[in-house]
């Protein structure tokens, strides 16, 4: 059973919250004892109802301002697909959380409010799946029951939508008119809007493809461990432990070590210490090579006829999410997937205005939320490719080496 991992975004009081509590109490993902404090703790609506916003406003201060402040992670499945849900904050200064929500993500579901249509945060949270390349995009006109249901609502806020998607490049878009509160739409078909007849939410969730996500004619993998037990049974044994982040390995492959660009060839594969013929993007195995190479955590094993880029200055797209502003000149510790290198920013060469993705000239420092286009100089050369070629091995952090705090995600350019 495949997984399918997505992120809901909108504007504030759009009911992403709501919709998400929604999914998992319709579709049966709610233990009892759950559902039981979710109905002491929403006593005090007036309609008597359940507040479902509360399974996913999990702090304190979340509760008590009716806004999500953190990226909330909630799990479910269906006899169909399991699902990872990232419910992301609405407010312009937690775009951040948004950014590190919709990373990993495949799909994504803008809510908008059909009373509001599309506005400023539609905007915003739409150009940042657009620089992610996340692959399927769900727009869901929710609050359908306070517009009567309306059909022309909808369709105007379609049209409003389409042309946003088409200024940014958006490609595989699905559309469903929602009421998160009653439940229209979500799991099963509504009564209520005769005029739709597309599939319910989550039955387009259980079925939108996912293979074609997954690049498997570029192999990558990064070693996250060496295994070495150095036992009497196991004495030569000498794994590389890790991720296909993409690609296919094949027992008998000439293959690369980068950045070293030492040669050699795959003589065993195993997963789970069993050995297998294969291994392929998204899988977790163990690369045994027939020579004895200096090898190391972070290390990337390619195929000698496909090799990604490899050096020690890259051109990025960085958002920056910390308080303090970003500085030209500073020290980070930069983190690609397994390899960590210390790094320090360059140069930058121009702000994105998120709203009109216009490029400015900068003016003063790089404040919290704010998208610039900018150089790395890297202490040690890293193995990568462009994210807009292969999103897996082209996204990178800084870590502010004093707090230890992600101050940064870069999209490799």
């Amino acid at each position: 059973m495949n997984i399918l991992r997505f992120i809901t975004a909108g504007s504030v009081d759009d009911g992403k919250s709501t919709l998400i509590g929604r999914l998992l109490y319709d579709s049966k993902s709610i233990l009892a004892d759950q559902l039981e404090q979710l109905e002491k703790q929403s006593i005090k609506r007036e309609d008597g109802g359940i507040d479902l916003a509360l399974l996913t406003d999990g702090l304190r201060a979340e509760r008590e301002q009716g806004i999500t402040i953190d990226v909330a992670y909630r799990y479910f499945s269906t006899p169909k697909r399991k699902f990872i849900i990232a419910d992301a904050p609405g407010h312009v200064q937690y775009t951040r959380n948004m950014i590190t929500g919709a990373s990993g993500s495949s799909l994504i579901i803008v809510l908008i409010d059909a009373r509001q249509g599309v506005v400023e945060q539609t905007r915003r949270h739409s150009i940042i799946a657009s620089l992610l390349k996340i692959p399927h995009v769900v727009v869901a006109i929710n609050k359908m029951d306070l517009v009567d249901f309306s059909e022309d609502v909808y369709n105007n806020i379609v049209i409003d939508y389409s042309a946003v998607a088409n200024q940014l490049g958006l490609t595989n878009i699905t559309y469903f008119p929602i009421s998160a509160l009653d439940g229209d739409n979500i799991v099963d078909a509504s009564t209520k809007m005769p005029w739709y007849d597309g599939p319910a939410l989550l039955q387009f969730l259980e079925e939108v493809p996912l293979e074609t996500d997954i690049n498997l004619s570029d192999p990558r993998f990064q070693v996250q461990y060496v295994i070495r037990p150095q036992t009497e049974e196991l004495h030569d044994y000498r794994g590389y432990a890790g991720r296909v982040s993409s690609g296919i390995y094949k027992k008998g492959d000439e293959v690369v070590v980068l950045p070293a660009g030492k040669r050699s060839t795959i003589s065993r594969l195993e997963i789970g210490g069993i050995e297998v013929p294969e291994i392929f993007a998204p899988q977790s195995g163990v690369i045994h090579l027939t020579d004895d190479l200096d090898i190391s955590r972070g290390d990337s094993i390619v195929l000698a006829d496909n090799l990604p880029k490899t050096g020690n200055e890259l051109d990025v797209l960085l958002c920056w999410m910390d308080e303090k502003p970003l500085i030209p000149g500073n020290k980070y510790y930069l983190q690609h997937q397994s390899k960590g290198v210390r790094a320090v920013i360059r140069d930058i060469a121009y702000k994105l205005d998120v709203n009109t993705l216009k490029q400015e000239i900068p003016q003063g420092p790089v404040t919290l939320n704010e998208v610039v286009k900018a150089t790395i100089k890297t202490a040690s050369p890293l193995s990568y490719d462009t994210f807009e070629f292969l999103r897996q091995n082209g996204s990178a952090i800084l870590v502010d080496e004093t707090s230890n705090s992600t101050v940064a995600a870069l999209l490799i350019q």
